[in-house]
C-alpha cells in the first residue's frame, strides 16, 4: 500500500509499515537480554570536515540559511540509496510545520505515515531545499572529495542500558560534555570555526556516515531511534526510515522495526547519514536495541594527517 503526496516536481512516494515507535529518552520494548552481552558496542565511522562558505574554499551549503528559515525540512533526499549506498538529493523537499506522528504519538518519518495504523498526518509547508545548493554540492558530503573536505574515522561507543538497548547520547559522554556537545573534531582536520557572535570556539561544520547490519527478530520489538540537528537521514534495507533534514534544534524521530516488512532471521544493512551546519549547537543521541556492527568502511581518501 502507498500514499503519494505532491511536490511542484514530481510525487513523494509514502512508504506504508506496521507498528508503533517509541519516545526518545524512553526505553525501548526488548526482549530478554542474554547476560553475555556486550555492556558496549563501538561503531566505526566516516567524519568529514567542511569550511564554511563565508570562509575560502568554503562549501556553500554550511552556515548557508534555507530560504523558508530555519526548520526542519523533509523529501530533500530520495527514498532509496544509489548504487554507491549514498543518498541522493532530489531537492523535492518541504518544510514540515506538523510532525507525523505514530498512534503512540512518537514521531515518525513522513515516508512511514499509514492512517491505517492510527498515524497522526502532519502538515507540509513550502516547498524548500533546506539549505542546500544543489546535487553537485550535495555530493561532498558523504564523498571524500580532495580541496573540499577532509577526513578521518570516529569510533562511536554506545552503552548497554538496563532494557538491553544500547545509547550514545552526547548529553551523557564525557567527551562531548568536556567540550559542550557532539563535536568530534575539536582543532582537528579544516579546524575550529571562526568565532561569531556568542556561539563557541568549535569545529561546527562535518558530516557523519556509519554503514552497519543487524539480524531483524521479529519478537524482538526491534526500534531505532535518533534525537539531534542538524540533518539526519537514515535508511534501513536502502529505504528512508529517518529524515530530519534542515537547520534547526534537536529534533526526535523514531523507527520501529516491524513497521517495515522484513524478514525474521534475515540480515540487513543500516546507513545513516548526519551533518552539522550551523554554529550555536550540536547534539547528537541514539538510542537502539538492534545489535549493530560495523560493515564496509568507506576508504578515507581524504585523511588528515
Amino acid at each position: 500500500m502507498y500514499r503519494k503526496f505532491m511536490t511542484k516536481k514530481t510525487s513523494l512516494t509514502l512508504a506504508c509499515a506496521t507498528g508503533l515507535a517509541f519516545t526518545a529518552g524512553a526505553a525501548p520494548s526488548a526482549s530478554e537480554t542474554s547476560e553475555d552481552e556486550p555492556e558496549s558496542v563501538v561503531l566505526t565511522g566516516i567524519i568529514r570536515d567542511f569550511n564554511e562558505k563565508s570562509e575560502e574554499n568554503g562549501h556553500p551549503d554550511f552556515e548557508n540559511r534555507p530560504e523558508s528559515g530555519f526548520g526542519h525540512y523533509v523529501g530533500n533526499v530520495g527514498l532509496q540509496l544509489n548504487a554507491e549506498g549514498k543518498p541522493v538529493f532530489t531537492g523535492n523537499g518541504r518544510k514540515l510545520k506538523r510532525d507525523y506522528k505514530d498512534a503512540s504519538g512518537n514521531q515518525i518519518c513522513w515516508a512511514l505515515y499509514d492512517p491505517d495504523l492510527g498515524d497522526s498526518e502532519g502538515r507540509l509547508a513550502v516547498y524548500d531545499q533546506g539549505g542546500i545548493n544543489s546535487s553537485a554540492t550535495f555530493e561532498s558530503w558523504f564523498n571524500d572529495v580532495l580541496g573540499v573536505n577532509m577526513s578521518r574515522t570516529l569510533d562511536l561507543e554506545l552503552e548497554r542500558q538496563s532494557d538491553g538497548s544500547y545509547v550514545f547520547d552526547s548529553n551523557e559522554a564525557q567527551w562531548c560534555k568536556d567540550v559542550g556537545g557532539f563535536f568530534p573534531i575539536e582543532n582537528q582536520l579544516f579546524g575550529n570555526s571562526a568565532v561569531s557572535g556568542n556561539a563557541p570556539n568549535r569545529n561546527f561544520h562535518f558530516t557523519f556516515e556509519l554503514q552497519t547490519e543487524f539480524t531483524y527478530d521479529e519478537a524482538g520489538a526491534q526500534v531505532f531511534t535518533f534525537r539531534g540537528d542538524d540533518d539526519v537521514w537514515v535508511f534501513i534495507n536502502d529505504e528512508l526510515v529517518i529524515d530530519v533534514g534542515g537547520v534547526h534544534n534537536a529534533i526526535t524521530q523514531s523507527i520501529s522495526l516491524d513497521r517495515l516488512g522484513l524478514e525474521d532471521g534475515e540480515i540487513y544493512r543500516l546507513a545513516f547519514f548526519f551533518a552539522e551546519r550551523h554554529r550555536t549547537q550540536s547534539n547528537f543521541r541514539i538510542q537502539t536495541n538492534l545489535k549493530l556492527e560495523t560493515v564496509n568502511l568507506p576508504t578515507v581518501t581524504a585523511a588528515y594527517d
